[in-house]
């Protein structure tokens, strides 16, 4: 969940999640749609989906123990180099380096590497050479924090450095430049209808299965600027995906205009307001109907208490 995404926004979800999956077999047992509602508002759906693969592979083919070596766990569906070795070292002291982004800024500043200089392979290995044997896992989170919060991209706290000595650059050296943010305009339509009591209903329409962003997962109907003009506009945000920047317009339509929408190959479907949180919605389209106080909030015992943004994210 950490994976390019900022500590304040996973805490919740990670507790959520616990709670749902706490052990490889729950989480294996749970259908994919599952998994992905759980994560729903971490962006980033592929770790869910791998997730919940690894899962079903430890269950199935490694009769439920998973692997406590870095070679091991690599042959888990989606786990990389890097997960692997933090696993690995943290979590059954295998000596075996961990190097994020944070590690290899650190072990570029100690050797005097910049950007052009020392290819990963050598950051790698110089990371290995620098690894506490005894005390792995304690060893690689200390350098992944150190980078986190002392040698920092830009402006390091050099004078706090406990390593400073060692250091060749003792300060900031040429780093990647950070890529352009992009900017699209998206307006989506909001249709709600009242079948008799509440909870309401509202339209969703689901990705297409092979779509390159986000398959699979429901959000509102994507509308062309021209039909705005049919509804009223109900709420405006910006939501950022990656190196886009998305400003987007909400307008209200009546349940009638359903017909009226643009034609897609999507699946739209109606969704009682107490189902939403069930489904594995888009960052966007959870976001956006929290802020029109559409999402679900519920007392220990599970029942709806009210629809609020008593869950609500802060817009970016």
């Amino acid at each position: 969940m950490l994976q390019q995404t900022r500590v304040a926004a996973v805490l919740e979800h990670y507790a959520r999640f616990m709670q749902r999956f706490p052990t490889l077999s729950d989480l294996a047992e749970a259908s994919e749609d599952e998994v992905v509602a759980q994560w729903s508002g971490l962006g980033y759906y592929r770790r869910a989906r791998m997730l919940h693969r690894a899962a079903r592979f430890v269950m199935e083919q490694l009769g439920g123990r998973l692997p406590e070596t870095a070679a091991g766990l690599r042959a888990l569906p989606g786990v990389g180099e890097y997960t692997c070795a933090a696993i690995a070292s943290i979590g059954f002291g295998e000596a075996v380096a961990c190097v994020d982004g944070n590690v290899e800024r650190v072990v570029r500043r100690l050797c005097g590497w910049d950007e052009g200089s020392g290819t990963a392979a050598k950051v790698r290995a110089e990371a290995a050479r620098l690894l506490d044997g005894k005390r792995p896992g304690d060893f690689n989170q200390a350098m992944m924090e150190l980078g986190a919060v002392v040698c920092l991209p830009r402006g390091p706290l050099c004078v706090e450095c406990r390593v400073r000595e060692m250091c060749a650059t003792q300060g900031e050296h040429s780093v990647a430049g950070r890529k352009k943010m992009l900017s699209r305009e998206e307006a989506y339509a909001l249709l709600r209808r009242m079948p008799g009591s509440p909870p309401a209903e509202v339209l969703l329409e689901q990705r297409a299965a092979d779509a390159s962003l986000m398959a699979g997962m429901w959000e509102l109907p994507g509308i062309e600027a021209s039909d705005a003009g049919r509804g009223t506009k109900v709420l405006t945000l910006r939501h950022s995906i990656t190196t886009t920047n998305y400003y987007v317009s909400v307008y209200e339509m009546a349940a009638a205009e359903e017909r009226r929408l643009p034609k897609r190959k999507a699946v739209r479907k109606w969704f009682g307001v107490d189902e939403l949180h069930r489904l594995a919605l888009t960052g966007l389209a959870r976001k956006t109907l929290k802020r029109l106080k559409l999402w679900p909030a519920y007392n220990e015992a599970g029942a709806v208490v009210a629809f609020d943004e008593a869950e609500g994210e802060s817009l970016l």
